[in-house]
């Protein structure tokens, strides 16, 4: 009669472990239908595992909310992540192709538990889980059961509430971007000069619809012409305020006539109160004179304008550093140079220089 008894209790210990199975994918499913927090999904996950299931050490890794292609510890049980070793997790776990016994794993850190569940979804690992010993080593093999199911519905529920904070993410930043590329387009020059002493023509085609691309001018009585080209760091619509701001101080201390040195000195120290040096714009600036025929011209930190005319080609790369990244510019140097009748001034960003034609070669100046 001893063994029938036997059974007997290995029966009713599986009836009533699936009874808690049942229990606790019900409580989750409704945590999950009404939305709950990670964290409150991860605290009854841990829960259920150390008091009813008898767990002493489990890792769980999730992929990361901001790359797909790294990995981290997202809940614990009876370790510290302080222990998690410095390497590649990635490499580490998709080692573990099937649910088993850790084997053969020379890392310390992955060898003190006995279990590994990978959990994948269409195919695809979203999470592995680690299980190290039982409390109560009976009926091991229907608790690792238990476990791998509780742990997919919890993995899958962290995923797709990751995947839906990302969609949201993508929504605000192309909200952004496209904001940014309203406000961006407001600023550039709806049309350019055709004079008899001279022609502004632009080609602007911002990739992705928004760019830190900046050009704009300045006509004076006396026949000068100031123009200038910039390139702010930083997209959508930070960059587009930091642009606004920029227009308005081109045009406020343009007019007041001084000398393009304590043009560009001031225009400097209003970008950097305002970016405290964590932006910055790459600028030329040119001012022409009809009268004399001469360029005076300054590049702070801008890919080189080319000047064009019978006698070849001159780059105009005289000037200083980029504008905004100090308070104060070390050196400053105004260059001018005769302009013949006849002559191109070529001015362009770092986005003409990077487009690759299909063999993969890049339009170098």
């Amino acid at each position: 009669m001893i063994p029938n008894l036997d059974r007997t209790h290995r029966l009713e210990r599986k009836l009533r472990l699936r009874q808690l199975q049942v229990r606790r994918l019900l409580q989750i499913t409704q945590a999950i239908n009404n939305n709950v927090t990670v964290e409150d999904l991860f605290s009854m996950y841990r829960a259920f595992l150390r008091e009813e299931l008898g767990v002493s050490e489990m890792a769980l890794f999730v992929r990361d909310n901001r790359d797909d292609n790294e990995w981290v510890l997202a809940t614990q049980i009876g370790i510290n992540s302080f222990d998690l070793p410095d390497i590649n997790l990635g490499e580490t776990l998709q080692r573990f192709k099937r649910p088993g016994l850790v084997e053969e794993v020379n890392i310390p850190f992955f060898a003190r538990f006995i279990h590994v569940i990978p959990v994948l979804h269409k195919e695809r690992p979203i999470a592995y889980i680690f299980i190290g010993p039982f409390t109560d080593a009976d009926d091991m093999f229907e608790r690792v059961q238990i476990i791998t199911t509780i742990t997919n519905v919890i993995a899958v529920a962290i995923e797709n509430k990751r995947l839906f904070k990302r969609q949201l993410e993508q929504d605000r930043l192309e909200a952004d971007m496209d904001l940014g590329a309203k406000v961006q387009q407001m600023l550039i020059p709806d049309h350019f000069p055709v004079r008899e002493a001279y022609e502004i023509d632009t080609i602007y085609k911002p990739k992705l619809g928004v760019g830190g691309d900046y050009i704009d001018y300045q006509e004076f009585d006396d026949g000068k012409l100031v123009f200038c080209i910039g390139d702010f760091t930083g997209k959508g619509v930070s960059a587009a305020l930091l642009m606004a701001n920029f227009q308005a101080n081109f045009h406020t201390l343009i007019k007041k006539r001084t000398s393009l040195c304590d043009f560009v000195t001031e225009i400097n120290k209003a970008v950097y109160e305002i970016t405290r040096g964590e932006r910055f714009v790459t600028f030329f600036v040119g001012e022409y004179d009809q009268g004399t025929h001469q360029l005076s011209y300054v590049n702070a930190g801008h890919p080189p304008p080319l000047l064009v005319h019978d006698q070849g080609i001159k780059l105009l790369d005289k000037g200083t550093l980029v504008l905004g990244s100090i308070d104060e510019l070390p050196m400053l140097e105004v260059e001018t140079v005769d302009l013949p009748n006849q002559a191109l001034i070529c001015t362009f960003t770092d986005g003409l220089t990077d487009l690759q034609n299909p063999a993969g070669e890049t339009l170098d100046e």
